[in-house]
């Protein structure tokens, strides 16, 4: 089933992109929750005229995040977390942490924006941040023990 997202689906795709489902998926969970609506030929007409009207609007927006990417790209961050003796991390670091760090050093980002794996033990790590569709940016961390 072909839908179209009404906003950003974590592994799905962008908001406003043409997606194929399976047909549960749509019915069940996309559709109700307000992600997505069926992509008939009207609403696919609706979208490429909403598309054209805002696409001014996208390459601000591109340019902005791509400025962003510059300040974040090669930023180096120091997490504090409480370990054991062997070098694991009770609990884990968060995106909460990484984004506090971030705002500390002067750059603005939502925690939710911040790609990361699981971190439980110390040691160098690396995060990506998705700040436009086409535009992400890498920094690094390192977790030491407090």
């Amino acid at each position: 089933m072909e839908i179209i997202l009404k906003q950003t689906v974590a592994k799905l795709g962008h908001k406003d992109d043409i997606v194929k489902v399976k047909n549960g998926y749509a019915t069940n969970y996309l559709i109700p929750q307000g992600f997505a609506v069926v992509a008939t030929e009207p609403a696919k007409k609706q979208l490429a005229e909403d598309l054209k009207q805002r696409a001014h609007k996208l390459t601000k927006l591109k340019a902005d995040a791509e400025a962003l990417a510059a300040q974040i790209n090669g930023v180096t961050l120091t997490i504090g977390a409480k370990a054991s003796t062997t070098g694991k991390i009770f609990g884990s670091v968060t995106t909460i942490q990484l984004a506090e760090a971030l705002a500390q050093k002067g750059i603005e980002v939502d925690r939710k924006q911040i790609a990361l794996d699981a971190v439980k033990e110390l040691g160098t790590y690396k995060a990506t941040v998705v700040l436009h569709r086409e535009v992400s940016a890498e920094f690094t961390f390192e977790v030491v023990a407090e």
